[in-house]
């Protein structure tokens, strides 16, 4: 599909009129479009969530392995899109561990965007044990903040719909120039980071060679995503929930977060980051 045609499906413009400064005017403005997307295995719909309608492969990799539901993209022996009335759905064939495993933990979610948890049928399923995070590495805090800064300019579908957003694998050690930069956007949180999981999968990128950073506040599930893909290193523009910080502590997940220009904060794991020995006041021995 060309640039174009991408970009036909999955933003739309509208005439808008525009109030400001005492002073009306009329314009044209890029909105983007979010559709039900349903996600399909062995012909039983497991999920129905409302993202963007485009990275469809990588958000059908992404969310089954997230989701527990497979445990390497090569379980997945097919993977299909079908255009349905008022949606799409995204379908998939699992054989062998993978199967058994969707019979065991079937169920169904339909719920509005940025909703991760709605209609899981039991307190269990949505507090599942979680694996721990691999030790990685210590990131001096110059290279976090060059992290942040590298995501904005990549954000192609927000610079011009300012609607959705973005998660994405910035790699260590590499020059910040966006060729090793996997981005990925949707109108969902947690649907842009299943897309940037399944782009890592089928590029061979490995969570801890980088740090994940994305543009949203960060509720458990967001934690429980970043442990499935084995990142040592989360990073949100916008606050964590209490919860999403226990379960962090628990696993050993170093959340960094209100992520801007001017600095960060770290919430949880905060020997991951390496400040300056002349950080004022000794707050960097603080923290160690």
């Amino acid at each position: 599909m060309g640039q174009d045609a991408r970009r036909r499906a999955t933003e739309s413009t509208i005439d808008v009129a525009i109030w400001r400064h005492g002073r009306l005017t009329r314009d044209r403005r890029v909105v983007a479009e979010e559709t039900p997307v349903a996600l399909s295995y062995n012909g039983i719909a497991h999920a129905v969530m409302m993202a963007t309608p485009a990275d469809l492969e990588d958000f059908a990799i992404g969310f089954s392995l997230t989701e527990g539901i497979v445990g390497a993209p090569v379980e997945i022996e097919s993977l299909s899109l079908c255009e349905m009335d008022g949606g799409l759905d995204l379908q998939m064939t699992v054989a062998g561990d993978a199967a058994d495993r969707l019979s065991q933990r079937r169920r169904s979610m339909a719920g509005p965007v940025g909703c991760g948890l709605c209609g899981i049928d039991s307190i269990e399923q949505a507090m599942r044990p979680l694996p721990r995070v691999p030790r990685g590495r210590t990131v001096p805090a110059a290279d976090i903040d060059r992290a942040i800064a590298a995501l904005v300019p990549h954000q192609a579908m927000n610079h011009r719909t300012r609607a959705v957003h973005g998660a994405a694998h910035i790699p260590l050690g590499e020059p910040l120039d966006g060729v090793g930069i996997i981005v990925r956007e949707d109108v969902g949180r947690h649907n842009a980071l299943d897309k940037l999981v399944g782009a890592m999968a089928r590029a061979g990128r490995a969570a801890p060679d980088g740090l994940v950073v994305v543009t949203s506040r960060l509720s458990v599930e967001m934690v429980q995503k970043a442990a499935m893909m084995a990142a040592p290193i989360l990073i949100a523009v916008s606050a964590p929930t209490a919860l999403a910080i226990r379960a962090a502590e628990e696993i050993g997940l170093t959340i960094i977060c209100v992520a801007r220009s001017d600095g960060f904060e770290v919430a949880t794991h905060p020997w991951r980051v390496g400040f300056p020995p002349s950080t004022a006041n000794g707050a960097a021995s603080d923290v160690a």
